[in-house]
């Protein structure tokens, strides 16, 4: 059984007079804040409104890098030579970091957002291009991913540090990857059964699969999407029913 756990939202997810989640109430709960760069969603005033209110909560930031993609909200994979990816990722990280440098913290941790998290989790290449940035930028930066992934391998390879990342809202395959949104039952919107995973991934470092078979998902981090309806309450459940487990909720970086 895990000791203790990170708890982690995609925030900054808004852009110019749109909104998307409650983040004021998920910087409540949660302990590490993975913020949109620009590229995927967000904008420097929505980045600099979410760097500043997680700073008053004490959350540690995590810059959330993706495909630039507004229009798809970066769950459509770009094709680029790994030159222009490592470049566009090493662009959204010093965006954010000067930010966050203005507003007395720092970038802690790395994720890829959507369709880059997916496609470098399975893709060697483009793992290599998305760790290389982080390298480049900072090597002592931890870089979030599904444990197995090819990013995991990439960071290996580069003297990174990978850490493990777990959905407690998302369903998986046997082999232990997320299943594709455009599938049915992708994003688990049973608020009670989301709960349920979340304290059987802490305690057992496993989930069940949609084929019901039983997979291993030790992770150190465990995501709450925050554009799920009702992601703030989901996230405080989550919180809440971890703590009665005897979970203790603290950042990996």
């Amino acid at each position: 059984m895990l000791r203790a756990i990170d708890l982690n939202a995609d925030l900054g997810e808004s852009f110019g007079a749109y909104t998307m989640g409650d983040d004021a109430a998920l910087l409540s709960v949660v302990t590490s804040a993975s913020v949109a760069c620009g590229f995927h969603a967000g904008d420097p005033m929505v980045m600099i409104a979410t760097v500043q209110a997680a700073v008053e909560r004490r959350v540690v930031i995590g810059a959330h890098v993706g495909y630039r993609d507004l229009q798809g909200f970066g769950r459509r994979a770009v094709a680029m030579p790994p030159a222009q990816l490592t470049a566009d990722v090493l662009y959204q990280l010093g965006a954010l970091d000067g930010i966050a440098r203005a507003n007395g913290a720092r970038v802690a941790y790395v994720k890829a957002h959507g369709a880059l998290y997916n496609t470098a989790a399975v893709d060697a290449e483009v793992a290599r291009a998305l760790v290389e940035a982080v390298r480049l930028f900072d090597p002592s930066l931890p870089v979030l991913t599904l444990p197995g992934s090819e990013v995991s391998n990439a960071c290996a390879d580069a003297g990174l540090r990978a850490v493990g990342e777990c959905f407690a809202d998302r369903a998986y395959d046997s082999s232990g990857r997320l299943v594709q949104r455009s599938r049915p039952g992708a994003v688990i919107h049973d608020h009670d059964a989301v709960v349920a995973r979340a304290v059987a991934m802490a305690t057992t470092g496993e989930v069940v699969a949609d084929d019901g078979t039983t997979v291993p998902i030790r992770a150190k981090s465990m995501c709450v999407h925050g554009d799920t309806p009702g992601a703030a309450a989901l996230a405080a459940a989550i919180r809440d029913a971890l703590q009665a487990a005897d979970i203790e909720l603290r950042s990996f970086a």
